[in-house]
């Protein structure tokens, strides 16, 4: 088993709930009158996003603000470092947003400055909530056994190997199933002219940065440089796995041979999808939406009506064929309340509905899908898109605070690509637990992570014999103090009821 878990006892108020509860309403409500006052009470929310319309032209702002007597100011900056200033100078004027994004990194910090509302003994008045994000999810907002922020629902695994179809079949070769298969595939295509043009204008296998190599860490049992999982019952940090040497020997074994793109620490945004689009790469590790999309496969159509790409299973080696890992404990975005609204019960009761809203039923349809009879419709149980959905609702996401049911959201959303996000998220994955970790005093992770990305980068490539792996790995405990940071995830991880 490459995890196991044990129980593990959230805060109390996560689970008390009191004869009270009955009487309060679903979505959560002060019980101040502000409802009764006839005026709407404005709400400033604050993310790092973009694609946010105009408010005259915001129809998810005009349903939510009439369903909850509200004025909602939602504020969203398309650059995270946009954010992060702008979050940072409102923080520092104490002119606080009523609700707002956080990271792992930004909600240490702000919590850490006693700005943040400790949402515990309010969990009660935020049941719908709890109820749809799951109780493990929200540990992802906890600091020191107390939620400090609400986390939203877990998505599902989106990423895979892709190969070119046609190309295999151009050279009389079977869906690779083995690393070994794997290997030779990716050195036909880069030798062996897949696209018959006679030129040697191809290459095996491409991706973005290191993460190529991501789904390849499974082949031998271990995860990400770096990643803590549960391996025999303990917790392991995959720096400290054996089978990370295996890997990274087989890598170089890949870039020597020359069958890996050579400018892969230079693929930043989609440059790889770019070199699939453009017939450069016959294999390449990406999520579906950015190769599956209906404007994306018109793309790759025109440049070889031919072309074929499908989905490929992690090639099975020495330590199984798992996909590239799942962090368990990442929240794809969490939100924050100040401490400061603890002295404006009204406020801070409008804000509870608003999440209790978006968390369920007509609420949480609106900000998946839009409005119904216009963007969908309901025939029983299902969710049916109108034409519109796609010309007007692309921006809905922006509004869904607490997440989305991810599988019956896209399924919706992509009916055409169904079957790619099927087998993406079934593949079977290494589940790691990072994100449930808090980084300690006199770690700082940034260095830590430049520094072992040169290094890997170094040994993948043959610049630093493997030999050395073990003085890279005292380098890291000393220089980059990461004893201590592995030692402080392994309490932490413990505490949250994982491994021994």
């Amino acid at each position: 088993m490459m995890k196991q878990r044990k129980a593990a006892a959230l805060p109390s108020a996560l689970v008390l709930l009191s004869a009270a509860l009955a009487g309060c309403t679903a979505g959560g409500g002060s019980g101040s009158g502000e409802e009764g006052s006839g005026q709407a009470m404005k709400l400033e929310i604050m993310q790092s996003a973009s694609g946010l319309p105009a408010p005259d032209k915001d129809f998810i702002k005009q349903e939510l603000d009439k369903a909850l007597q509200a004025d909602i100011a939602l504020s969203a900056y398309g650059s995270a470092d946009d954010y992060q200033n702008q979050l940072n100078v409102r923080m520092a004027s104490g002119n606080l947003p009523d609700l707002f994004g956080v990271n792992k990194a930004q909600l240490q910090q702000y919590q850490k400055q006693n700005l943040l509302l400790d949402l515990t003994p309010y969990l009660d008045r935020l049941q719908p909530v709890i109820d749809f994000v799951g109780e493990d999810t929200l540990k992802k907002g906890m600091i020191d056994g107390k939620v400090y922020a609400i986390p939203k629902a877990p998505g599902i695994p989106s990423m895979s190997i892709w190969v070119r179809k046609d190309w295999l079949d151009n050279l009389k070769l079977d869906v690779p199933e083995t690393l070994d298969e794997f290997f030779e595939v990716a050195r036909a295509f880069t030798e062996d002219d897949p696209d018959g043009n006679g030129k040697h204008d191809t290459v095996g296998y491409t991706g973005g940065s290191l993460s190529t190599f991501a789904p390849l860490y499974g082949s031998f049992g271990t995860v990400n440089p770096g990643e803590f999982f549960v391996k025999d019952g303990k917790i392991v940090n995959s720096l400290y796995d054996p089978a990370m040497k295996e890997a990274l020997a087989f890598f170089r074994k890949m870039t020597k041979s020359g069958v890996v793109d050579p400018e892969i620490m230079a693929n930043t945004g989609l440059l790889h999808q770019e070199k699939a689009i453009k017939g450069q790469a016959g294999m390449l590790f990406i999520d579906w939406a950015n190769i599956s999309k209906d404007d994306i496969v018109e793309q790759i159509k025109t440049v070889n009506p031919q072309a074929e790409w499908m989905q490929l299973a992690t090639p099975r080696g020495p330590g199984g064929a798992y996909a590239n890992s799942w962090d368990i404990g990442n929240a794809g975005a969490m939100y924050a309340i100040p401490r400061s609204l603890e002295k404006n019960p009204e406020k801070l009761g409008k804000l509870f509905e608003l999440l209790n809203y978006v968390s369920s039923g007509e609420g949480s349809r609106l900000v998946q899908f839009g409005i119904e009879g216009r963007h969908y419709r309901m025939e029983g149980d299902t969710v049916v898109p109108t034409e519109l959905m796609g010309k007007e609702a692309g921006y809905t996401w922006l509004y869904q605070f607490t997440g989305r049911p991810e599988r019956e959201y896209l399924k919706v959303k992509f009916k055409n690509q169904a079957d790619y996000i099927e087998f993406a998220s079934h593949l079977p994955r290494i589940e790691v637990l990072n994100g449930f970790v808090s980084y300690p005093e006199g770690y700082n992770p940034a260095d830590a992570n430049r520094y072992l990305e040169e290094e890997f980068t170094k040994f993948v490539y043959g610049q630093r014999p493997l030999s050395e792996y073990d003085d890279f790995l005292k380098m890291m405990e000393t220089t980059m103090n990461y004893k201590l940071y592995v030692e402080s995830a392994t309490e932490q991880l413990q505490a949250l009821g994982y491994g021994k």
